[in-house]
């Protein structure tokens, strides 16, 4: 099992290595194509509500052929987008480059949580998740260094080359050694089956769990899209010194997904969940006091935001995987739609937050602070949904 859970972790790591690995390059990306850095910096956001949307049809695909062959296509069109970013002249071309590889994560992510659920279900899909998750941050923790190392020493270019490399390693990893998960008894279901998606968004239980993700998500993608503006161009750190800021933070995360891990188990999951709530609050109420109560001069310190972030970051590893097992937890015979489903709404959804709170005329800490609230409370209400189902989920 674990070696399977590092198959299916290979997959999961397309969707940040897309994201983090040209972070630190903004500029370069910028610069080498002549358009100004906040249409760089929107790819972020478009990747992800891609990869949110296309899990709607992802999903249906993946119950009806199988898991390994939907994991092989989105692996093509990856290396297929990497290669067109890599060799982009103008800026249509890379957009519609970033366009293909969140198509080919939406794929991907669904192979990936599915597999979990055809093997597991309870507190051990609840830590399987979040180890996926949890692991995940060890991307944020290296690959910004790594970008920026192939970036200086090759141009921004050999960033995407790297990602074509690594989908067509994994591309033959997954030939050789993913099984097919797929229960015989799974259900097949229309090309885009409204009639079984409009059943799973009636259950109030399934809604509560995956916005709660949504808004871990979007907290996250806020801080990731702010962050080299408000580190590099206003904080005057080196992209270097972003690279350790933003690693360290990743690692941080994932010491506290460890620890989620083993907590699950003794206290359960209703309790990481109150848990994910509390931080980003904590964090919302830290990066408001911040902005508001100490002096203008320490306001482009790199503390006064990365402080703040890191406690509320704590929230994503303490709600993900059990808002995740809970959502997908009634669905065995319909996995693969019930975690596109589900994918959907915390891929698009999160973007859809962060993109809002980052349009609406307010300061990037203001807007920050107002996606971890929203975060703490979507939490907050799957939290208490939790406590209703305590000793009766599993049994569905």
């Amino acid at each position: 099992m674990r070696s399977f859970t590092l198959l299916l972790l290979s997959l999961v790591l397309l969707g940040p290595l897309g994201i983090d690995l040209y972070l630190p390059t903004l500029p370069q990306i910028a610069a080498g194509l002549d358009t100004p850095i906040a249409s760089i910096q929107s790819t972020i956001p478009l990747f992800l509500l891609v990869m949110g949307l296309g899990q709607i049809v992802a999903g249906p695909l993946v119950d009806n052929f199988g898991r390994k062959p939907l994991a092989l296509i989105g692996l093509a069109l990856y290396a297929v987008g990497s290669i067109v970013a890599a060799t982009a002249a103008w800026w249509p071309m890379f957009l519609v480059a970033r366009i293909i590889q969140g198509c080919a994560v939406c794929c991907t992510a669904v192979v990936a949580f599915s597999g979990v659920r055809d093997r597991l279900s309870g507190d051990d899909a609840a830590r399987a998740y979040g180890f996926l998750n949890g692991a995940l941050n060890i991307v944020p923790a290296l690959a910004p260094m790594l970008g920026g190392f192939l970036a200086e020493a090759f141009g921004w270019r050999a960033n995407f080359w790297f990602l074509t490399g690594y989908a067509i390693f994994i591309t033959l990893i997954v030939v050789l050694w993913l099984p097919e998960t797929r229960p015989a008894d799974t259900q097949r279901v229309a090309s885009l089956p409204l009639r079984q998606y409009a059943a799973i968004l009636r259950e109030p239980r399934f809604l509560a769990f995956a916005f709660a993700n949504a808004g871990a998500l979007g907290m996250v993608l806020t801080y990731v899209s702010l962050a080299p503006h408000v580190l590099m161009s206003t904080g005057g750190l080196s992209a270097l010194q972003f690279s350790v800021a933003f690693g360290a933070n990743g690692l941080w995360i994932m010491l506290v997904s460890v620890l989620v891990n083993k907590i699950i188990r003794k206290v359960g999951r209703p309790f990481c969940l109150a848990a994910g709530c509390l931080t980003m609050l904590s964090g919302c109420i830290l990066l408001s006091a911040g902005e508001h109560l100490l002096p203008g001069s320490w306001q482009t310190h790199w503390a006064l935001y990365m402080i703040p972030v890191a406690v509320s970051v704590a929230g994503l590893a303490f709600t993900v995987g059990p808002a995740t097992s809970y959502a997908l937890e009634p669905y065995q015979q319909q996995a693969g739609v019930a975690s596109a489903l589900q994918g959907c709404i915390q891929m698009a959804g999160g973007a859809a937050g962060g993109l809002l709170f980052m349009a609406l005329p307010l300061t990037e800490k203001t807007a920050l602070a107002g996606m971890m609230l929203l975060g703490s409370l979507l939490a907050f209400i799957a939290w208490r949904c939790s406590r209703k189902m305590r000793g009766t989920l599993t049994a569905l």
